[in-house]
């Protein structure tokens, strides 16, 4: 007897013949590689329709250009720093010694159609990456987005933010011209303070004494391959993150985890970013194309000797600058240390740099700090709005400025000569304000956020002001208020004002050093609070309205009766 075989397979996609060329390929591709459920899973996702998370995006649409208008430009960028007379079509510079790298940044710039708008296109990108992380972050920290479960997006967001200044640095530096020479040379310096390895690092990056004759190639790599594989790889990340936590939004009623109030991904959301994109890429089009940056040619190939006065680093790096200037090189006692005769640490670099690094490292620990003091292991979903954080906000805003006083102070020289002012005096307003400034702005906004918050529970408990006077029967006169819609109301009464708490015992029964310290934090952070108005305070408050509107009504009947006789 012969066995016969019956195929009892349940029909396959491949069954499915499409009538197009492009359902074809996607139903072969589906089912190669089964992304179907991935893509609706992600296509029902909900994003929330607000206009404050858009800076995400524009960071995301910057990076796209960046890659693509970078990769055209490395198609003709030549990283070597070998030295070559410039016999291009740029006739100020012709028969000039110049780098191979500042050789082929003027040919893009002069001799490759579109390598000038591409040039400029890429360095506006990098900024406008940069500046949209910074605001997108701001954004997340003043409305509390980074408490559990996305601490760990916060550290990526941090991450991020780091690795587009090390991309912005290491890109500007590459034309080899006199601007990025000197921005290597403070580098250098920089390095060179820290104790013990800063020399091998100085020496890893330019191949011996500066300037060397490895660091543009080195840098090159950098750019090109390493940092922006980086990005890319915290960006997926990043996303990732977004999907699993789901989205953050503002308070509203109903407004959950499970009730995120918005659009889904497609095909709504999908079309309204890509039209975003095409608008961030036509803003940054027309900056590229009617704006100049970056013009290298008037530099001049890089020369340790000459240092042009003017000359500043991008906005992102301005900071690093404004702090060496800021600090002073000299003190009535010596400002370097001598350890056993081994190691010189430069202070007047060396704590400006641990500066730098102490407030970005504030950065990725406030949300892990934060959370310490308060306790709340909770998971939050529904944003804080700023001014019911007084403390947190207050404390951004101090960051803030101290960054700000430092960026300003890179470009001293310059407020200097433009006001006719000294320099010195210049210098030594930024540092009374660099020490002075965050502490006047934290007590400051935290005083307008508390005030804020009288006022939200006034309205709350009161109503809006009409601008309408009304007497009462017995003389009194009132001004009229009308009662907040649903929303409103719940906007302004649905947060939560903690209360300092007392030093918790250990097992042992014992108060610990830790204990104590958190303890005095909370009452730094939580002592000055304006409690959120009740649910009983809201029904007697609504009982008054509704008395003194049957007063008004009585006055208006008596007042119709007086007129009628």
């Amino acid at each position: 007897m012969s066995a016969q075989t019956t195929d009892t397979r349940r029909p396959q996609q491949d069954d499915y013949r499409p009538d197009t060329a492009v359902g074809f390929i996607a139903n072969y591709a589906d089912t190669r590689v089964g992304l179907s459920p991935l893509v609706k899973e992600f296509g029902r996702k909900i994003f929330p329709d607000h206009w404050s998370f858009m800076f995400g995006e524009v960071a995301l649409y910057s990076f796209i250009i960046l890659l693509v208008s970078g990769t055209f430009l490395a198609l003709w960028f030549d990283p070597t720093m070998v030295s070559q007379e410039y016999t291009g079509s740029y006739v100020p510079m012709q028969g000039v010694e110049m780098s191979g790298a500042y050789a082929s940044s003027l040919h893009i710039s002069f001799d490759i159609t579109g390598g000038l708008f591409l040039r400029q296109l890429h360095h506006w990108s990098a900024l406008l990456f940069v500046v949209a992380i910074c605001v997108h972050m701001m954004r997340v920290f003043f409305t509390g987005a980074f408490r559990r479960p996305r601490e760990l997006n916060w550290v990526v967001g941090a991450l991020l933010f780091v690795m587009a200044m090390a991309a912005g640095f290491t890109g500007y530096s590459l034309p080899d011209d006199v601007l990025s020479g000197n921005g290597l040379r403070i580098a250098d310096g920089m390095a060179k303070s820290i104790p013990v390895v800063g020399t091998y690092i100085s020496m890893m990056l330019f191949g011996g004494e500066f300037p060397g004759h490895v660091v543009i190639p080195r840098l090159y790599i950098l750019h090109v391959f390493l940092i922006p594989g980086v990005i890319l790889g915290l960006i997926v990340v990043h996303l990732f993150m977004v999907v699993t936590h789901k989205h953050t939004q503002y308070p509203g009623p109903g407004r959950t985890e499970d009730n995120v109030v918005g659009f889904p991904v497609g095909p709504v959301y999908a079309a309204k970013a890509g039209g975003f994109f095409f608008i961030v890429l036509g803003f940054l089009s027309a900056l590229a194309g009617m704006v100049q940056i970056n013009a290298l040619w008037n530099y001049g190939p890089y020369d340790p000797s000459p240092v042009q006065a003017g000359t500043q680093p991008d906005w992102y790096i301005l900071f690093g600058d404004g702090a060496l200037r800021l600090f002073p090189g000299t003190w009535p006692w010596n400002w370097e240390w001598n350890l056993f005769g081994l190691v010189t640490i430069p202070l007047a670099v060396f704590i400006p740099l641990m500066i730098m690094g102490a407030l970005i490292g504030a950065i990725f620990a406030y949300p892990f700090l934060e959370r310490w003091i308060s306790g709340d292991s909770r998971e939050h979903h529904v944003l804080d709005r700023p001014r019911n954080a007084p403390t947190r906000t207050g404390l951004g805003a101090a960051a803030v400025v101290f960054y700000s006083v430092m960026m300003v102070a890179a470009t001293g020289d310059l407020i200097a000569t433009h006001f006719h002012l000294s320099l010195n005096d210049v210098i030594y307003a930024l540092r009374t304000l660099w020490i002075v400034g965050p502490i006047i702005t934290f007590l400051i906004v935290k005083r307008i956020c508390l005030s804020l918050q009288r006022k939200d529970r006034e309205i709350a408990l009161h109503g809006r002001e009409t601008g309408r006077v009304q007497q009462l029967p017995h003389g009194e006169f009132v001004e009229v208020h009308e009662p907040l819609s649903p929303y409103a109301q719940y906007r302004l009464v649905s947060f939560e004002a903690p209360t300092p708490q007392a030093p918790r015992r250990n097992a042992k029964g014992r108060i610990s050093g830790p204990e104590k310290l958190r303890s005095r934090l909370t009452r730094f952070f939580y002592e000055d609070r304006v409690a959120p108005v009740t649910p009983a305070e809201l029904e007697a408050a609504h009982q008054e309205h509704q008395e003194d509107l049957g007063s008004l009504d009585a006055g208006h009947n008596t007042s119709d009766r007086e007129i009628g006789s």
